[in-house]
């Protein structure tokens, strides 16, 4: 299991955070890179658009498509492995998630983490993210993830997956992700 060290905030009143991504370079703080899919892995019929764009002056990781329901279908999402040797990680220490991100276009958009507790590929942990096309910093504890298709409480230190999902709902997606973290309290 892999260990994270805290990143010291830069005031007092702001919350000290690790850095996953902030889509300045092809690869995450942790080596990895993101990857798109659809239910289309599993018969659905929905489509993706993902990768990087320019937005006032700064790279973000976009993803648009159309979610569709036929066929038992869904979803698209955005998927990064935390580790690139598949390994736990532990972010035991953290309090949650934090997103800066917008919807360019409005729907069901969701966190989804996956740990050594989700086997099953239908098996993960989902947060809701309220989102509008105004860029907006969310913190997202780990008691807002709940878990689908398992029994078990979301146990932060057996990370292995974060994902961006527009999911559960017909529609057209689109939306863009500027930076994501994990986040803890400030200190005293």
């Amino acid at each position: 299991m892999i260990g994270w060290m805290l990143a010291t905030a830069a005031s007092a009143d702001e919350d000290a955070v690790l850095l996953i991504d902030d889509f300045s370079a092809d690869r995450s703080a942790q080596g990895t890179g993101w990857q798109g899919f659809t239910d289309r892995v599993m018969g659905g019929r929905s489509d993706i658009q993902a990768g990087y764009r320019e937005v006032d002056g700064r790279r973000v990781l976009a993803m648009a498509g159309q979610v569709r329901l036929d066929n038992n279908g869904g979803f698209i999402q955005v998927r990064l492995p935390l580790d690139s040797r598949g390994r736990d990680i532990d972010a035991g220490e953290f309090r949650g998630l934090q997103i800066q991100a917008r919807a360019i276009k409005p729907g069901a958009y969701y966190l989804h983490l996956r740990s050594a507790d989700t086997r099953r590929p239908w098996a993960y942990y989902r947060a809701r993210l309220e989102l509008t096309d105004q860029w907006s910093t969310l913190d997202v504890p780990w008691s807002a993830f709940e878990p689908r298709s398992l029994n078990r409480p979301l146990d932060p230190s057996r990370l292995r997956s974060v994902a961006v999902v527009a999911y559960g709902e017909a529609f057209e997606a689109e939306l863009e992700v500027a930076r994501i973290s994990f986040s803890v309290s400030p200190r005293d």
